[in-house]
């Protein structure tokens, strides 16, 4: 089965770093930054790898991933939580498509989406 790598389009690299790294948890895996270029990084949380690009072109902001069978949400809902990021507080919702299921969903600063899943 081939890999799935969703590129995420940002317009700032702190910013992304910030939100990403510090407060989601990922780790930059390596990245792509010439001096006076663009910035295309890779970064992953356990199974799950992005890629986020400041390249015209390479994607639209305002993306959606949708992170399904994550495990422990609760748990990591209370980290972020902890973790007092200013620009959000993401909320734990049971989704209407699944009642045995727990959602929850952040917004990155450049609008992207990521929805956090976990089937009970």
């Amino acid at each position: 089965m081939a890999t799935v790598k969703p590129i995420l389009r940002i317009f700032d690299y702190a910013k992304a770093v910030e939100f990403y790294l510090d407060w989601l948890g990922f780790r930059l895996d390596w990245e792509h930054r010439p001096e006076g270029s663009p910035g295309y990084l890779q970064i992953t949380r356990d199974d799950v790898t992005l890629h986020l690009s400041e390249h015209h072109g390479d994607c639209a902001p305002g993306a959606r991933v949708f992170i399904d069978d994550f495990e422990h949400l609760t748990a990591y809902h209370a980290q972020l939580l902890a973790r007092q990021y200013k620009h959000n507080k993401p909320g734990l919702d049971i989704p209407f498509y699944d009642p045995t299921a727990l959602e929850m969903t952040v917004i990155d600063p450049f609008h992207n989406r990521l929805t956090f899943v976990e089937r009970r």
